[in-house]
């Protein structure tokens, strides 16, 4: 048990400011449609494709190369065009540019999800949230183990009675008893998010074998004799219930339009349903539907929306802000107490002693 205390005490003053800066920005972008709070953002809610491919063509118009529009949904009416050299902007229903950036530091929300997801480091900062996940589990697992033996003097308290080690450390273990099942929640999800292949290897049992999705190839590109809402149109009629959520560019040459859409079984908020479409005579080429998936899929489909607040409405979000509070608050203690508080409770006991040997000595 010394060994595991000692195990979990280091661990969490080297990785606790991480934690910490990773649970405080994923509380921001669990409300983040609530305080963007731009021109339109709480407009109703119009799906026409005509309106939705005039949003299409004025994006275009606003900037370079339009890599993907993401389109107005429930929780924030307006469309979200990206191009390909990492600039943006909303536009409101009426393809109207209400706000527009030049890189991700111009919008918050936009730095604040490279810095939850990637650290600001690409993708070795990936594979460090990605540890970080594993560690966040393994903090909960062992913490839960060593608070046990102390379980008959729980009092929940979401800071600690005095800036003290050892009011911090049964504060540390209190909160983290109460907020470990959602802890473990989110590192699981972001684990397996990020370790797809993890991922798959836990669900094998209950993965279908299947052939891979063929995407078409050889379709002309998109350009300015491109009807987008009979595109739109075209690619609604093969999900009629669905509503449309991202529609994004050909990446390379050859390639289709693809449209996402979201039904009604999905999790996910921009949906995994795929319409892929030739942008000059607007006929669909192919789908790929969720519906025919096997179960490892719909379980892979959940983690997103559960690990950011997008399932459950306001009460899930406000347990999730529970989850990355308590997860700062956690995180910054625990690396301020293992770095600073010590020293200064060393210096201070050094300090009691030094009168009392004097003393000894004298007698």
């Amino acid at each position: 048990m010394r060994i595991l205390s000692l195990l979990h005490r280091w661990a969490g003053g080297i990785t606790g400011l991480l934690l910490a800066l990773i649970g405080l920005s994923g509380v921001l972008l669990v409300w983040e449609e609530s305080w963007i709070g731009l021109p339109g953002a709480g407009d109703l809610l119009d799906r026409d494709p005509a309106a939705l491919g005039h949003a299409v063509a004025a994006a275009l118009e606003s900037g370079p190369d339009l890599s993907r529009i993401t389109f107005a949904g429930e929780d924030m009416a307006l469309h979200q065009a990206i191009y390909s050299d990492d600039s943006g902007a909303y536009l409101n229903q009426a393809g109207e540019v209400v706000e527009r950036w030049e890189s991700l530091w111009g919008r918050p929300e936009l730095w604040l999800f490279d810095l939850h997801h990637y650290l600001f480091a690409g993708e070795i900062g990936k594979i460090v949230t990605g540890i970080l996940g594993v560690l966040l589990a393994a903090f909960t697992i062992s913490g839960m183990i060593l608070w046990w033996r102390t379980r008959r003097k729980f009092e929940f308290r979401l800071w600690p009675k005095r800036l003290t080690k050892s009011a911090i450390i049964r504060q540390h273990r209190d909160i983290g008893a109460v907020a470990s099942p959602l802890l473990l929640i989110l590192a699981f999800t972001s684990t397996m998010m990020i370790f797809p292949e993890v991922s798959k290897w836990i669900l094998a049992p209950v993965a279908a074998e299947k052939e891979p999705f063929a995407v078409p190839a050889g379709v002309p590109a998109p350009g300015s004799e491109t009807n987008w809402p009979q595109l739109l149109a075209a690619a609604q009629s093969a999900f009629p219930e669905a509503a449309p959520r991202r529609l994004m560019m050909p990446g390379e040459a050859g390639a289709p339009v693809v449209l996402r859409l979201k039904q009604d079984f999905e999790w996910t908020p921009n949906g995994r349903t795929y319409v892929y479409l030739d942008p000059q005579s607007a006929a669909v080429l192919s789908t790929d539907d969720p519906a025919t998936g096997d179960t490892a899929s719909a379980i892979t489909e959940k983690y997103y929306p559960v690990h950011a607040g997008k399932v459950g409405g306001w009460f899930w979000k406000l347990i999730l802000t529970f989850a990355g509070l308590a997860m700062a608050i956690l995180g910054l203690l625990a690396t301020w107490s293992f770095w600073f508080k010590t020293k200064k409770g060393a210096a201070a006991r050094a300090k009691t002693r030094a009168p009392l040997e004097g003393s000894a000595a004298a007698a």
